[in-house]
């Protein structure tokens, strides 16, 4: 989505009805979500609202990062550290999809094979980060010197660090937030 849609929030507001707000929000959002994929796919050339001039980073104010606060260093050999735990928090792709799709197009990218991204997110799971958080999500791109493929590599030393107890997981979590081709310098382990 738009990254305004992508980031919208509700307030409470004096008469109750939240609920009916969130309601709107979430529909509205959607609807600009919807209006946008079948604006891209009839070949209407759609402005962006994210750069791609970062890569192999994300653009910040479109993916600023974000964590999930039911990780965190007391837990984490209950949670990060115990093979498999991403799995159970991965969200589908029916859910990632409509973003990578709609992230292709805030970033401009001339590329449109959807093929061609992951829908990453710029925390990893395997760091604690927010699974379903569109702000922690972008489509990063397969083709490049510094690709999706790269960036496996880096989270998977990093959790490795942080589960062997070498660093901890807010500093791998803010090297990687940061700038995730730096991150195994930035934390000394690389």
């Amino acid at each position: 989505m738009p990254s305004a849609a992508r980031h919208s929030t509700v307030r409470a507001d004096p008469a109750g009805d939240t609920h009916m707000r969130r309601f709107t929000a979430t529909t509205s959002a959607l609807a600009i979500a919807a209006a946008g994929l079948i604006a891209a796919s009839a070949g209407t050339a759609q402005a962006s609202t994210c750069s791609h001039a970062y890569l192999p980073l994300p653009d910040s104010s479109c993916t600023p990062g974000a964590y999930n606060s039911g990780v965190t260093q007391s837990n984490i050999n209950s949670t990060i550290c115990v093979s498999g735990w991403t799995a159970t928090v991965r969200p589908p792709t029916s859910y990632t999809n409509p973003l990578k799709a709609q992230g292709i197009i805030d970033y401009g990218y001339s590329d449109t094979n959807m093929a061609d991204y992951e829908e990453d997110h710029l925390v990893p799971l395997e760091l604690g980060g927010a699974p379903r958080d569109p702000g922690n999500l972008w489509p990063e791109p397969y083709a490049g010197s510094q690709t999706a493929h790269s960036k496996d590599g880096i989270e998977t030393k990093l959790k490795n660090a942080v589960c062997a107890g070498t660093i901890t997981l807010s500093s791998a979590r803010s090297a990687i937030k940061n700038n995730w081709t730096t991150a195994l310098q930035v934390t000394g382990i690389g």
